[in-house]
């Protein structure tokens, strides 16, 4: 009797398994200077990054969402929001921000590497340091939050 209740049950297990769906992000406020927590990428960059702690968000998708302001040294600010799936080590431009504060789509919203490179460090120190704990999200939004607060997580 046993037996019979197990047959098939690899093969009906293996089906139950569903591929990954994305869901749809919705915008943010624009990001107010108050609401800025720094992110420490590098001591090389004259840069300054900041996460928008009102945008933070964690979905049931496995994404975290949030709003990325970068100060360049020369003057200009650059406004995104975007995402970051620590399963597959992505990440992902849904909108960039306008001088006129407001929010237009991405070009090419595609799901990318987090790889190091001078350019995207950021992107790795996140992925590293606060949103991810290997493959899997830190959750909820304010644990993320709060750490971003606190600073990096020792080594271990």
């Amino acid at each position: 009797m046993a037996q019979k209740q197990w047959d098939g049950w690899d093969y009906t297990f293996d089906r139950e398994i569903t591929p990954w769906s994305e869901m749809q992000a919705q915008l943010p406020a624009y990001p107010s200077d108050e609401n800025l927590i720094p992110l420490n990428v590098s001591a090389i960059t004259t840069h300054r990054y900041f996460v928008d702690s009102k945008s933070v968000s964690t979905g049931n998708d496995g994404v975290v969402r949030y709003t990325m302001v970068i100060k360049t040294s020369g003057g200009a600010t650059n406004v995104s929001f975007e995402g970051m799936r620590c399963e597959s080590r992505e990440q992902k431009f849904y909108a960039i921000g306008r001088n006129d504060k407001t929010w237009a789509r991405a070009r090419n919203p595609q799901w990318r590497p987090v790889e190091y490179r001078d350019s995207i460090a950021h992107h790795n120190t996140l992925y590293r340091e606060y949103f991810c704990d290997g493959k899997f999200m830190i959750s909820p939004a304010e644990k993320i939050v709060s750490g971003l607060r606190a600073g990096p997580r020792p080594a271990q």
